[in-house]
């Protein structure tokens, strides 16, 4: 059964560079290693895991830009049929982030933006964001972002769900989310959160999933059987490390189909 990893990149020089990407290095024992894989390395990687698709992750924060559009543009171009992006935008500058989006973002090579709230060490309902919650909105694709608690040592606060996500999810009905990285420790408020809001997803990057916690499993296993994705969180973690152990999560057929492939076909159109 072929997958899709909803989260992913190939990271540049200058990203990985950046001081707070230690400890992910740390915890995935790759201190010392470069952590700047190449378009060959990540489609080798994806057939070793069994994915057929991976939607490549732009990134820009305060410092500037870490992956630029151009960039994962120019990552699509070397695989078109494997790969997908997800745009991002500078919230410091609020009209220029909304032309960017609207330059890259056309639902078939882009197909989504992604923004980290940690990095900006601003919560999601901050005024800046919402300028690309309208455009998100306009052009009828995701925006993704991170929830629960971060592996850089930056603020985890930023990434809690009630009351910051909820309140965009209010001010933003028609908007469709997807949190990366489970959520953790905030389970309960997952919970809540998919049942107030039909629009709400969620992914698994940064987790192989026999690291999952307990109580996202049995979530898995019931009511968010139709709202979580798979991710990797590639390079950190590869398809092949996080899918090792799929097998003892227990999921029938179904939900381990939707889980792997058929909701991010849905929320992304692919």
């Amino acid at each position: 059964m072929q997958a899709i990893d909803v989260w992913s990149q190939i990271t540049t020089e200058r990203m990985a560079k950046s001081p707070w990407l230690e400890p992910l290095l740390r915890w995935t024992s790759q201190t010392g290693k470069s952590s700047v894989p190449t378009t060959a390395s990540t489609l080798a990687a994806m057939d070793e895991g069994g994915i057929s698709v991976s939607l490549l992750s732009a990134w820009h924060g305060p410092q500037g830009s870490l992956i630029s559009n151009e960039e994962v543009s120019a990552q699509i171009d070397a695989a078109p049929h494997r790969f997908r992006g997800l745009a991002t935008a500078d919230l410091a500058r609020p009209m220029e982030a909304v032309r960017e989006i609207r330059k890259w973002v056309d639902k078939e090579r882009f197909v989504g933006v992604r923004v980290v709230p940690w990095l900006w060490d601003l919560p999601p309902n901050d005024r800046r964001y919402y300028p690309v919650y309208a455009t998100c909105v306009d052009l009828g694709v995701p925006f993704c972002t991170q929830i629960g608690h971060t592996g850089p040592l930056l603020r985890s606060e930023c990434g809690r769900l009630i009351p910051y996500l909820e309140d965009v999810m209010l001010d933003f009905p028609e908007l469709v989310v997807v949190g990366g990285h489970v959520g953790f420790p905030w389970i309960d408020e997952l919970h809540s959160m998919t049942i107030k809001f039909p629009n709400f997803y969620v992914d698994t990057s940064a987790y192989a999933v026999h690291r999952l916690p307990a109580a996202f499993v049995e979530y898995m296993k019931g009511i968010g059987g139709s709202r979580v994705m798979f991710g990797t969180n590639w390079p950190m973690l590869s398809p092949a490390r996080c899918l090792q152990k799929l097998e003892e999560l227990g999921l029938d057929d179904e939900r381990k189909e939707a889980f792997l492939s058929t909701n991010a076909k849905r929320v992304f159109g692919l």
